[in-house]
């Protein structure tokens, strides 16, 4: 009932975004810039042709639109190509419905910006913020604030994620045995976090930077503490890494081509944590994008992610999340390595309007020794996309796992920009 709830919700709470619209009614123009907004007003009855007659039927008069309800049709039916801005800021509030297998429904909001660090330059990307708060019926909340920003054509770019959430989590227990075997226990997880990444262009589409990364992760009201081995229920860390990746994608949030290749690596000193050793993470990226046909847009991702021995359950990789293999409750397969694998083909129907499908697959596993293939777990789904504006969409998505203690593994997921 959640999941007819959430997509009947979030489909009508997209459209009343008119107001989103209403500040961007007219054109201005500045020199420099390349961001622009047109508006396009109804039509105004023509003057009668010379030698016809100047009375005309009342029933042959064009109904006559109020401005609140042009502008509601402009916004929900013309594409977002067919708009562009002139302003300091591009700023989107949306508030509806979210929903996933780990967090249910939710209530969500989001201010969501575009924006250009110096508006005469029209070589650099523009950057993009993000703000959310989210409250769900199961007593999850998240407040988090997330961006990319691009100086000097796009030499040099900050990115950053930060955080904080709680959130009553099911518990099976840690690697893919467990996972399959295990009843279902709980517990109610706090954490803050803070990624930030500076980035600098070396050459062409080619970047080199250092990273920051923040956790502090607590496991409270834990029903089976067994689960947990000899692991204790809190851990922070602070850890300092190196980056280096390669970036052709048009547009970050929603790419139509390009390739995404990217690594990062991170140590954390016993000294700037309470895990007792010095531990250290790598994640692998590749993506590529390629158009088939008209509006039509063939996304590929792979995706590794490697940690030392002594790593914690707190920074253990997690399979299954908005992003990737959805449709699997986030962390219910998690250990200290993990590959995951997605292609989805990305269509645009009418206007605002498209559809995906994927399919891909995923393997949690404790070390390279223990890997198996038979535990390799199957992904797959569909969804739709509806375009907030030019390069960020809300999605809708519903996906598929494997058949785990006889039961199929799915999820609905709605969230805002592509999934990668």
């Amino acid at each position: 009932m959640y999941r007819l709830i959430a997509i009947a919700v979030a489909l009508l709470s997209i459209l009343p975004l008119w107001a989103t619209a209403q500040t961007q009614e007219q054109t201005t123009t500045s020199q420099g810039d390349t961001i622009r907004y047109t508006y396009t007003p109804l039509a105004h009855t023509s003057a009668p042709a010379e030698g016809a007659s100047s009375v005309v039927k009342a029933d042959s008069v064009a109904p006559k639109r109020s401005k609140f309800a042009q502008r509601f049709i402009d916004f929900a039916t013309k594409s977002a190509m067919d708009r562009t801005f002139e302003k300091k800021m591009d700023f989107s509030l949306v508030a509806g419905p979210t929903y996933s297998s780990k967090t249910h429904l939710s209530l969500g909001v989001i201010a969501a910006g575009a924006y250009r660090v110096n508006r005469r330059d029209s070589l650099t990307s523009p950057s993009n913020v993000t703000l959310f708060a989210t409250v769900s019926v199961i007593g999850y909340y998240y407040f988090g604030l997330a961006g990319n920003t691009f100086f000097e054509r796009n030499r040099h770019r900050l990115d950053y994620d930060i955080g904080f959430k709680s959130m009553p989590t099911d518990f099976w227990g840690f690697g893919y045995h467990a996972a399959s075997t295990n009843k279902k226990s709980s517990y109610v997880g706090k954490k803050a976090f803070a990624d930030i990444r500076y980035l600098y262009q070396i050459f062409r589409n080619t970047n080199i930077g250092a990273t920051l990364n923040f956790n502090y992760t607590k496991a409270k009201r834990v029903k089976r503490p067994e689960y947990f081995g000899s692991q204790r229920h809190e851990y922070l860390g602070l850890g300092l890494g190196a980056i280096v990746e390669y970036d052709s994608r048009d547009v970050i949030t929603n790419p139509t081509r390009g390739v995404y290749v990217g690594a990062n690596a991170i140590i954390q000193p016993k000294a700037f944590g309470d895990c007792g050793h010095t531990l250290w993470k790598v994640r692998a990226t590749v993506d590529f994008y390629q158009r088939l046909w008209r509006d039509a847009v063939l996304a590929i991702d792979l995706h590794g992610e490697f940690n030392s021995r002594h790593t914690p359950w707190t920074m253990y990789a997690l399979l299954g999340s908005n992003y990737r293999m959805r449709g699997y409750y986030e962390g219910r397969f998690s250990d200290l390595n993990m590959i995951t694998f997605q292609a989805e083909l990305r269509q645009r129907v009418w206007r605002r309007l498209g559809v995906v499908v994927w399919g891909g697959a995923g393997n949690v596993f404790h070390s390279f020794d223990t890997f198996a293939w038979r535990q390799t777990l199957p992904n797959y789904g569909l969804g739709v996309r509806w375009e907030l504006k030019r390069g960020m969409n809300i999605r809708i998505d519903y996906g598929f796992g494997g058949v785990v203690n006889k039961r199929l593994i799915n999820g609905l997921v709605i969230s805002i920009n592509e999934a990668f």
